[in-house]
């Protein structure tokens, strides 16, 4: 895997090591000899066209796919995941696009969704205090747990399906397109709290086809074309670089792109 930039050092522990992961569906290659490393305290942004593999290869360490070659390394040992909940065991928690959530519930609710506190009976009062501890944790912006879910922003149901995943304290957190549709004063509020939830410990991996959110937000950014590892780059990576990556054109054809752009611009 080329690697577009200076080297950084780690900033965590080793959380996950993919190693020639490949993924084929019938004669299709959705993947093919896929590696990644991803730190503790690290966000690394997965980008790249449509039909990249971003979303088969987050669907593999979700348990959701099996890989049909390669390995696995999580927290240290060779793992096999073998359906979502293996992954949830493990520590991998995912909060998917349409985030999964109950609208006509309430923000405890959902967060508790599948994991009720209930020794004896349902305990409303001790899932509500670790809602709140929760979200003020992470600053979050939610003004009341008891609120329903269809009442809320974009960006706050984001940030309870956030909450969510955080709840087994995981070591990794996968977000797939975190920011979608949402206006520019929630995007920032997601991003700030995607760096909240990297300063708190976890590994991050997020898909996104907004390279201000991923510039804003990833101490890496790796870029996959037609399902391969196409480099590695940074935040202050050049832009033609990064689009030259995801697109396969030369560095040379999206200069001149950029030039006749420019000269559009100014004439």
């Amino acid at each position: 895997m080329t690697d577009n930039s200076t080297k950084r050092p780690a900033p965590g522990k080793l959380v996950l090591s993919l190693r020639n992961i490949s993924k084929h569906f019938g004669a299709v290659s959705a993947l093919t000899d896929i590696e990644l490393d991803v730190h503790a305290g690290e966000v690394v942004a997965l980008v790249g066209d449509n039909g990249a593999g971003k979303s088969t290869l987050i669907k593999v360490l979700a348990g959701v796919h099996q890989p049909s070659s390669g390995t696995i390394t999580f927290d240290g040992r060779e793992v096999t995941l073998a359906n979502p909940a293996a992954a949830l065991d493990l520590g991998i928690a995912t909060v998917f696009q349409d985030l999964a959530l109950c609208e006509n519930l309430d923000v405890v609710a959902n967060i508790f969704l599948g994991r009720e506190l209930s020794p004896v009976r349902l305990d409303e009062v001790s899932m509500e205090m670790r809602a709140w501890t929760l979200l003020n944790e992470l600053s979050a912006r939610i003004p009341d747990v008891r609120d329903v879910v269809a009442s809320l922003s974009g960006g706050q149901r984001q940030t309870v399906a956030i909450a969510r995943s955080l709840l087994l304290d995981p070591k990794l957190i996968m977000l797939d397109e975190p920011t979608a549709a949402l206006g520019v004063a929630q995007t920032a509020e997601v991003l700030n709290l995607i760096e909240r939830v990297r300063d708190r410990g976890h590994a991050v991996i997020i898909i996104s086809h907004n390279m201000e959110d991923v510039r804003a937000v990833a101490d890496r950014i790796v870029v996959l074309r037609l399902g391969k590892n196409n480099g590695v780059f940074y935040p202050d990576s050049s832009n033609q670089d990064l689009v030259a990556a995801i697109t396969g054109a030369t560095e040379n054809a999206v200069s001149r792109r950029a030039d006749r752009r420019q000269a559009q611009t100014n004439a």
